[in-house]
């Protein structure tokens, strides 16, 4: 398309909450900057409905029920290149829809906030289809090599060291730019902790705990991580978010009785609002999860991690100093009681955390996306 308003494709998918949150953080950015933009659920649309949905069963029944074996795909994975004969063709699934959804929408850019689109725009233009710029952006702390297209014009990455990753892994190093991971564009704003926790109905005197487990709540370990707060032997009050389980945000309210310092919630749309009045948070190592907090400047202690994508997610943000690890309830226990009775070490935290936190991450992506259309209209314009 020439003249107009730039037009953007964004390709995500539904396995996890992860990939749809960075597809609407970059959404909202691009249109902020003036941009059209369509959203496609490749898997959905550009594959089959019915393939999506088993799917995504197949994954959430994995990760509830056999974790290990889901460590063992990501492990593999992570060792396969996209052409391998051993894929099935996994990476380039979608792409005959994919060339008409081109055709029709002729889009100045394509950004993929999962990977398969990203491999089937890749095998459309190596079979000499017409594709405009196309990037990918990470939605996790890890340079996984199925995350790596080497045709993509762009790899927007978390942090410096997951773009050497990026680049070792076969990526061109003029094609990987550091930006985060896309957030909402609220998590780049301070807000007042006093007013937080005033307008939450909290102490303002009395630590506060957020625990999380992700949208769905089931995939985590809160149930556990109830247990521990509901025992800290010093000043606490906690908020555990249970995501879309309300059959679990039942089953923990039963469990804390009328605790007055334990508030259980559901699906909570005032993340922000909560991790401004948090101390600390609790929380498995989803990417964006973390990318949030680190947004927000909140301590957090990762606990109930998957394997795979969640544990290289954990050793990241522990390894860069932003966080703290809990691997049994116990430990749990240990690190809460000692972190919530020692200012310094939330300060030693934030400190490693404002060394890591992109909170316009959305923003740089959006705006990088927009040169590249720019460039792309030129070029159009030129021939």
């Amino acid at each position: 398309m020439i003249g107009g308003a730039p037009r953007v494709l964004i390709l995500t998918a539904s396995y996890g909450a992860g990939h749809n949150a960075v597809a609407a953080a970059l959404e909202a950015a691009l249109r902020a900057v003036g941009a059209r933009t369509r959203v496609v659920d490749h898997f959905r649309e550009l594959v089959h409905p019915r393939f999506d949905r088993w799917t995504r069963r197949l994954y959430s029944a994995v990760l509830c029920g056999a974790p290990a074996l889901w460590s063992l795909a990501y492990w593999l994975g992570d060792r396969m290149a996209a052409s391998s004969p051993l894929a099935f063709d996994v990476p380039r699934l979608g792409r005959t829809k994919l060339a008409r959804l081109l055709d029709a929408e002729q889009p100045d850019c394509v950004v993929c906030t999962h990977p398969t689109p990203a491999g089937a725009l890749a095998d459309l233009r190596a079979r000499g289809r017409r594709v405009p710029p196309f990037a990918v952006v990470f939605s996790d702390f890890a340079a996984h090599r199925q995350w790596i297209a080497p045709a993509a014009d762009a790899h927007y990455v978390p942090a410096a060291a997951i773009a050497r990753g990026v680049v070792a892994r076969g990526a061109p190093e003029s094609s990987v730019v550091v930006t985060g991971i896309p957030v909402r564009a609220e998590f780049a704003e301070p807000l007042d902790r006093a007013a937080a926790r005033a307008s939450l109905g909290l102490d303002p005197k009395i630590p506060v705990v957020l625990a999380m487990a992700g949208a769905s709540g089931r995939v985590g370990r809160l149930t556990a991580a109830t247990r521990v707060l509901r025992e800290l032997p010093v000043p606490s009050q906690a908020v555990i978010v249970t995501g879309l389980d309300a059959a679990l945000a039942a089953r923990l309210r039963r469990s804390v009785g009328g605790d007055p310092r334990i508030r259980v919630v559901g699906y909570a749309d005032n993340v922000r609002q909560l991790m401004a009045a948090a101390d600390v948070l609790v929380t498995k190592a989803g990417g964006v999860s973390l990318a949030e907090a680190l947004a927000a400047e909140l301590p957090i202690v990762c606990f109930g991690s998957l394997p795979g994508h969640e544990a290289r997610n954990e050793r990241f943000v522990v390894e860069c100093g932003a966080a703290l690890a809990a691997r049994s309830p116990g430990e749990l226990g240990r690190t809460l009681r000692s972190a919530l009775g020692n200012p310094d070490l939330f300060a030693r935290l934030r400190e490693g955390i404002r060394a890591v936190r992109r909170p316009h991450a959305a923003r740089d992506v959006a705006d990088h996306l927009l040169r590249l259309a720019a460039g792309a209209r030129a070029t159009a314009s030129a021939a």
